[in-house]
């Protein structure tokens, strides 16, 4: 009985985690700071990789662990959840499959929140300012995009802007801002670029949710839904495909000095505004298909943008 009750648990908090979202955004970003410190920097490889988990430990936390749980605590109360096609999207399903009860999910979720504070309150008392900051910006990324009164994710392009994105982009800052004297440009740029790739999934991950969305009470007006109930429900595409269009003009912020740089995220967002304009937006097999094709070119242009960043210090 014991051994099912751990294999359960267990099982539940995979589900939770939802791995490849974290992998694909929160540690393919970590990826593209750290990996230039490891090819380009002198600094000690131990130290490094002791970041690299740190950072790695930190996202899985607060991406994989904290933003799950608020967020399939609140849409399965307003019910976008229940209606979900629930491929990739739709949430973890751990409340739908008995795993665990709503409100044991929403007490996890307010210990961990708790906890998260006071190691916040921890690290501004021992002086470790950095940290705090990092934290900070995590734990606001999760409360705000799920939780009322501001529950952002609710609310067309507040959701990715205001929680996601900082969220993402400090994640992406953090590697260097803890391990060097000064943010190099490239820094800025890897952050900036895997910050807006993240979003621009993001957008194709909800257009098979939108109609659960416009049910849910209250209404979850993703950006996604938005743009179906202002334009039409072939609009539905239209806010990846901007931010996927942001991401390839950022490609001439690298200029000449990072040429081959920019030819990859040009290359890689650029097939991904491809494969959202072959979509068929009523074939939530075909939509939740293509996005895991995103997700893999997500990590791809992490990886590149970190490989190629000109002159490095």
């Amino acid at each position: 009985m014991a051994v099912h009750q751990a294999l359960t648990v267990l099982r539940g908090s995979w589900l939770l985690l939802r791995s490849i979202a974290v992998v694909s955004s929160s540690m393919a970003t970590i990826v593209s700071t750290i990996l230039p410190l490891y090819l380009y920097s002198p600094l000690n490889i131990l130290n490094l990789t002791s970041l690299f988990f740190l950072l790695t430990a930190g996202a899985f936390i607060i991406h994989g662990v904290l933003t799950h749980m608020l967020n399939d605590y609140v849409d399965y109360l307003s019910g976008t959840d229940q209606h979900s096609p629930a491929i990739l999207s739709g949430g973890s399903r751990v409340i739908q499959t008995g795993y665990v009860s709503a409100e044991n999910l929403w007490k996890a979720g307010k210990w961990l929140i708790g906890l998260l504070i006071a190691c916040i309150i921890t690290f501004l008392f021992l002086g470790y300012f950095k940290l705090a900051i990092l934290l900070s910006i995590g734990v606001w990324g999760a409360v705000s995009y799920s939780l009322p009164p501001l529950q952002l994710s609710y609310r067309p392009f507040l959701g990715e802007w205001l929680s996601t994105f900082p969220s993402v982009l400090f994640l992406g800052l953090a590697g260097a801002w803890l391990s060097l004297d000064s943010l190099p440009e490239w820094v800025w740029q890897n952050a900036v670029i895997n910050a807006l790739f993240c979003i621009a999934w993001v957008m194709v991950h909800h257009i098979p949710d939108r109609e659960a969305d416009r049910q849910a009470s209250p209404s979850k007006r993703t950006s996604v839904v938005w743009a179906v109930e202002k334009f039409g429900l072939a609009f539905s595409l239209l806010p990846a495909i901007m931010y996927f269009g942001c991401t390839v003009l950022c490609s001439l912020w690298l200029g000449s000095e990072r040429i081959t740089a920019a030819a990859g995220v040009v290359i890689l967002a650029g097939a991904s505004i491809v494969l959202i304009i072959k979509m068929n937006v009523e074939d939530d097999q075909q939509v939740s298909a293509y996005e895991k094709t995103i997700l893999i070119l997500a990590m791809l242009n992490a990886v590149w943008l970190g490989v190629f960043i000109g002159s490095p210090f």
